[in-house]
């Protein structure tokens, strides 16, 4: 009778479990435990509560209750993804993932509310060499933190242990976003934004989470050290640059429920690849220009320290969001009711611009 099992070098060999493959069933089963708490720490009254650990989660669009304000009548879902990009590598140079899963969430409900939508949940997709449930909680934790922020549901994920793709100490992150607008409450920059609108820029918190390409090029570059205090910075490089991304979904939907029948904000811009020149060119009309005035806000540090290290200050406005993290375009006559309702929001709004006769350009002025 031949014998079943595989031959290697003329002797039986023993069979090959999962574990031994390089994943560990067992640490997946402890990660699902644990990340537990952090998400139902993000739950509302719409998120079916017994779901953890199905194949899904379910969240309810509206429901019969009424003390409950936000049903739709001609709900629009809005969906979008994104990543952290190589920011993640100097996360894990540093050994501190406690920043980048808020920097995950930031980057795509920024995305999302720019159109006028509430944020409904939130998805996430982690990928690794090991799982190592202790260090990895960090990243859920901020994810979780992020959703809190955002009001919205981290309703679930998925973790992939991958040791043949990512080498030990490796990971990447991306994450999904769904939200819903009213059908006629969509907000359309080049549809709506017209002469005279006023520009108003929140200010962000550093880099927040594009560029990190060329960040890490020009801290090689300059022989920088993350863990050094730079005068220039008031702080280590690298608190500076692992700082997380602001999250402006509060403020915008208290302007958008703030003026419930009147479309006061023509065009809004999150601003992340492509620096401020892309990406508010972005939500204008073709016949129009942004003119900003470069006094109207203060830039962070980081950013003109890194210039120094190696690159002009046109490549910067191209690549970084040089301290506005998002925009708001505005009818002129509700500016001062706008302003008080991002004050009110613990925002910091700046009057940085006004929209010109032009070719869908940004213009800069002192």
């Amino acid at each position: 009778m031949a014998n079943s099992r595989p031959i290697a070098n003329g002797k039986p060999r023993r069979p090959l479990n999962y574990k031994q493959a390089g994943v560990d069933v067992d640490a997946n089963t402890r990660w699902v435990g644990a990340i537990e708490s952090a998400m139902r720490s993000t739950y509302g009254p719409r998120v079916f509560k017994n779901r953890h650990g199905g194949f899904a989660g379910l969240f309810r669009l509206d429901y019969d209750e009424s003390l409950f304000r936000r049903n739709y009548r001609k709900p629009t879902l809005v969906g979008c993804t994104d990543g952290v990009g190589t920011k993640v590598l100097l996360a894990v140079e540093m050994n501190d993932l406690s920043t980048i899963g808020i920097d995950l969430v930031a980057m795509n409900v920024n995305d999302l509310i720019t159109c006028g939508a509430e944020p409904l949940f939130f998805l996430d997709y982690l990928a690794v060499n090991k799982l190592d449930p202790g260090h990895l909680l960090q990243v859920i934790e901020g994810i979780a933190n992020g959703c809190r922020q955002a009001g919205c549901a981290l309703l679930g994920g998925e973790t992939a242990e991958m040791p043949d793709v990512y080498s030990a100490g490796e990971l990447d992150l991306a994450g999904f976003a769904v939200g819903v607008v009213e059908l006629n409450r969509v907000i359309n920059g080049p549809k709506h934004v017209s002469r005279g609108d006023i520009v108003i820029g929140l200010p962000s918190s550093g880099i927040h989470s594009n560029g990190y390409s060329l960040v890490r090029k020009l801290i090689q570059a300059g022989g920088c050290k993350l863990d050094r205090h730079y005068d220039d910075l008031g702080e280590t490089l690298g608190a500076a640059v692992l700082r997380p991304t602001r999250i402006y979904v509060k403020a915008v939907q208290a302007v958008i429920r703030g003026y419930k029948r009147k479309q006061v904000i023509t065009g809004m811009a999150h601003i992340t690849g492509g620096g401020l020149l892309e990406n508010i060119s972005r939500v204008i009309p073709t016949k129009c220009d942004v003119v900003l005035t470069r006094s109207a806000w203060h830039v962070p540090p980081i950013f003109e320290f890194l210039r120094k290290l190696g690159t002009t200050q046109k490549e910067m406005y191209k690549v970084f969001n040089m301290g506005l993290g998002f925009v708001l375009v505005v009818k002129p006559f509700y500016i001062e009711g706008v302003m008080r309702i991002l004050k009110r929001a613990r925002e910091k709004p700046l009057i940085v611009g006004r929209i010109e006769r032009g070719t869908q350009t940004v213009r800069f002025e002192e």
